[in-house]
């Protein structure tokens, strides 16, 4: 295996027609529907941003929670409470309910063009705007995985490595968004994680079940290849950009 470090309901879909009119309302924010009545299936969660139906309210729901569908699980130890995390992080974790990917060739082709990041971007600053909060430039840790798996590999275990992983990481505290998608049929794969910080990715990352996810990589996977950005929301959420991590962030 090579393994290289880089360090440079219905069918649901994403709508921001429904988010726009209950900005002003400010019930997204901070009351979101149950996690129960949104889709469970990966593909809506992965491709049609199945998430961002917890901020779309019906005219008659009154079951509210705190917790955000932030991955492609969407079960209780998978959640992510907003009352954990400070604003920024907060209003970021919510516009990314609504990431998913824009192209095919996630697996292969440039990252900053796989994912609806504009889109992201434009609620991020919606919600600056309808909670009357002035966002202060902040940085946030990115991470990326591209691998392509052995014939062959038992993909239940890999599925419980990564899942128990996932839990891992939102115990620890942190991790904003968790996506992946579907291998390609040569096997090939994209997964990423954006983090409120590198600490908090460091911590997340320490549990038993990743390390079990470490020692079986030669088993799982013909390549690897991880890497580490900085993904900056400047004053005012004005402008953004991603960029390689450099260490000197540390």
């Amino acid at each position: 295996m090579t393994v290289e470090a880089v360090t440079p309901a219905p069918k649901a879909s994403a709508n921001f027609g429904p988010i726009k009119g209950q900005l002003k309302k400010k019930r997204v924010f901070k009351h979101l529907r149950s996690h129960s009545q949104i889709p469970t299936d990966f593909d809506d969660l992965k491709f049609n941003a199945a998430a961002s139906l917890q901020l779309q309210w019906g005219q008659e729901e009154d079951q509210t929670d705190t917790r955000l569908i932030a991955s492609p699980y969407n079960d209780v130890p998978h959640l992510l409470d907003l009352e954990t995390l400070d604003t920024q992080s907060r209003l970021l974790a919510l516009a990314l309910s609504f990431f998913k990917s824009i192209r095919d060739d996630y697996a292969t082709g440039d990252y900053l063009e796989s994912f609806n990041w504009n889109e992201v971007f434009d609620l991020v600053k919606g919600f600056v705007e309808a909670e009357s909060h002035t966002w202060t430039r902040q940085s946030f840790y990115v991470v990326s995985f591209r691998s392509r798996l052995k014939p062959g590999v038992d993909q239940d275990h890999l599925h419980a490595l990564d899942a128990y992983s996932h839990q891992e990481a939102i115990a620890s505290g942190g991790l904003l968004k968790y996506w992946f998608g579907t291998k390609n049929e040569k096997e090939q794969n994209l997964a990423t994680c954006i983090w409120r910080t590198r600490e908090d990715a460091r911590l997340g990352g320490r549990g038993p079940w990743h390390a079990k996810a470490r020692a079986a990589a030669r088993e799982l996977y013909e390549s690897i290849v991880f890497s580490t950005m900085e993904l900056v929301i400047e004053d005012g959420v004005k402008s953004w950009h991603i960029g390689e991590w450099n260490d000197e962030h540390a």
